[in-house]
């Protein structure tokens, strides 16, 4: 069955004169940060001086609009958010006139009013559900696996000043977590995610550069960057015993790595980043961590994909395989961010794929890459 796209609007499919009327529509999703939209249409004037999409309110501000994919046996709500901004061309030939339209996931919902807000004796695991309830999203089982420790008013508050996206983007980023609100098969029904990655999940696709029959990509350009750090010398104050400095080293940032050769394996030297947390002794451990998740994706590949021969809806956030790529580069990779690409007469994805490793040695000898 061909790839299909649908698209919804204000709650509900949209109507046939408007879906057949897509120029192209434009879907970017990030395993870290907020998804967003855009839309362009052929725009006309009806005999009553209207200009039809326009000014019959269907793209009003905030008007929830979703796209669905369809590949093979998977179908995918790839975006689920609301219309923030249009840019309107009127041409005298009224066949050049277009309107674009800008669209942002519902995590934007917690992006309009600052906050200030203390929250004590929570980790931040569970004020990340808690802000996700307040919006009525569903919060993601893992959201409080790997969690902070709960913060204790008579050591470390936790004080919030900012939106709520914002503070929990703070968050994840010192606790080495991946923060998003995202749906997955049905629009409307939107999960917030306060994870650690998923780099052990199954694998969701493979892309093959070989394969004589199965083969779904025509090029991967892929590269790494070793000036990253290798490990954290960190230390923090006792805020109990403030006489006590505790020290919180580390090497690893404890994820599973989707390769024979870690960053500091491959790049065959250490680097070390000097931290101090500034938070209780108790958090030191996850702050190092985290520094070292965000280093140790220091391999990357990006390619495009027709969804037809791709055979499934590719997402953030999930692990694809690569197959073809010599013995460094193929193997497991992590998705870090997958732009959509829908015409009218095609389906189309654009992939960026993150690893925290590199294969073996393409040679008995040793040597570098």
């Amino acid at each position: 069955m061909a790839a299909s796209f649908q698209l919804h609007v204000a709650g509900g499919p949209a109507p046939a004169a408007l879906q057949d009327a897509l120029q192209s529509v434009e879907v970017e999703e990030n395993a870290d940060g907020p998804d967003a939209m855009t839309l362009t249409l052929p725009v006309n004037r009806t005999p009553s001086s209207d200009v039809t999409f326009v000014d019959d309110g269907t793209f009003a501000p905030y008007t929830q609009v979703s796209a669905v994919l369809t590949a093979g046996t998977s179908t995918q709500c790839v975006f689920d958010g609301y219309v923030l901004s249009w840019h309107l061309h009127l041409d005298r030939a009224s066949t050049e006139s277009t309107i674009q339209l800008w669209a942002q996931d519902a995590s934007w919902l917690m992006n309009i009013d600052d906050v200030v807000r203390e929250w004590p004796g929570q980790t931040d695991g569970q004020v990340a559900n808690s802000i996700f309830g307040s919006y009525g999203f569903s919060p993601a089982d893992a959201n409080t696996a790997d969690d902070s420790p709960a913060h204790d008013p008579a050591q470390h508050t936790l004080f919030q000043r900012a939106t709520d996206l914002q503070f929990l983007h703070g968050l994840a980023k010192r606790n080495g977590k991946l923060c998003r609100v995202a749906c997955s098969d049905k629009p409307g029904d939107r999960t917030g995610y306060f994870i650690r990655p998923s780099v052990d999940s199954a694998v969701a696709a493979t892309i093959s550069l070989i394969d004589p029959v199965s083969w779904n990509v025509d090029a991967l350009d892929l590269d790494w960057d070793v000036m990253r750090p290798t490990e954290v010398d960190a230390s923090q104050v006792s805020l109990s015993d403030p006489g006590t400095t505790v020290p919180g080293n580390a090497t690893s940032s404890g994820l599973t790595v989707l390769g024979a050769r870690d960053l500091p394996t491959f790049a065959a030297r250490s680097s070390t980043m000097r931290l101090t947390p500034t938070a209780d002794a108790a958090e030191v451990p996850q702050r190092t961590a985290a520094v070292l998740t965000e280093s140790g994706w220091f391999a990357r590949c990006r390619g495009e994909a027709e969804l037809d021969r791709l055979g499934t809806v590719l997402r953030a956030g999930t692990v694809v395989a690569i197959d073809g790529a010599g013995k460094a580069h193929s193997g497991n990779w992590f998705v870090w961010r997958v732009n959509h690409l829908i015409a009218t007469d095609s389906c189309r994805v654009r992939f960026t794929l993150v690893r925290n490793a590199i294969g073996p040695l393409s040679s008995p000898n040793g040597g570098g890459q």
